[in-house]
């Protein structure tokens, strides 16, 4: 993730924070789940994390699979420059809600409206296309309240609950409302992954236009309330969490 600072917060603070993060990150990682699944009924490679194709690269190389590995070899580089789309589209160190974000979501809805088109054709230039939506996404999230969020695969997700998990066997102390929020973006890729399975048994790689227009329309609806101002109103008029004690994570 290229924007990794901390951004130290209190915990009704982040409380305050994550509860109106939660939904949409469940959202993005359920969409990459959807999207790499069904991809994978295209081709044997993953698109929405680079671990899988770099694998697949040289297994083609070495295999001979010159057409396979340039396929892979596209997946990496489209990931690579949705990220560096994200970088100069938002261009923050710190997660701050702004326009730039509709933006990259309708980024990311035509880009997989492009890959649709390009499926219809069963031609291998739907592979960057996808890879590079899901790079973006990837990389328009950052650090946030301690948390790294990874929207696009689970790896580092795993990791951080393990470690969290191993704090609170050796030390009996657990920041909760983290492990709370990891295990639902997990749970939210799994079902992702499900769902796009399922789509593309019975409807083929077609069905990534169902995320394409998803993106679409919440990027232009994230548009028109943080374009009016409506975002910072909503937060300041929700409920605030009590200021000691324990507090519930929703």
């Amino acid at each position: 993730m290229p924007y990794a600072g901390r951004q130290p917060l209190d915990a009704r603070e982040a409380h305050q924070r994550i509860r109106h993060l939660l939904p949409g990150a469940m959202a993005l990682a359920g969409t990459a789940g959807f999207v790499n699944s069904a991809m994978l009924g295209f081709f044997q490679s993953p698109v929405s994390h680079m671990t899988g194709a770099v694998s697949h690269l040289g297994i083609y190389l070495a295999d001979g699979k010159l057409r396979d590995a340039w396929a892979s070899l596209s997946i990496i580089l489209g990931f690579l420059i949705g990220a560096m789309g994200a970088g100069i589209l938002v261009g923050a160190w710190k997660l701050i809600p702004n326009r730039a974000y509709g933006i990259a979501l309708m980024v990311e809805g035509a880009l997989l409206g492009i890959a649709t088109a390009l499926l219809s054709m069963q031609h291998r230039l739907a592979l960057p296309a996808v890879a590079m939506a899901c790079g973006l996404q990837n990389a328009t999230a950052s650090s946030y309240c301690g948390l790294l969020i990874r929207t696009t695969h689970v790896t580092g997700v795993v990791t951080d609950i393990g470690v969290m998990l191993g704090h609170w066997i050796r030390h009996r102390q657990l920041e909760w409302w983290k492990l709370r929020f990891l295990l639902a973006v997990f749970l939210s890729f799994g079902t992702g992954g499900w769902l796009g399975a399922l789509s593309d048994s019975r409807f083929g790689p077609m069905c990534i236009l169902a995320p394409a227009v998803g993106c679409t329309i919440a990027g232009g609806v994230f548009w028109f309330i943080t374009h009016h101002g409506l975002l910072q109103i909503m937060q300041d008029a929700a409920p605030k969490p009590p200021r000691t004690g324990s507090f519930p994570f929703a």
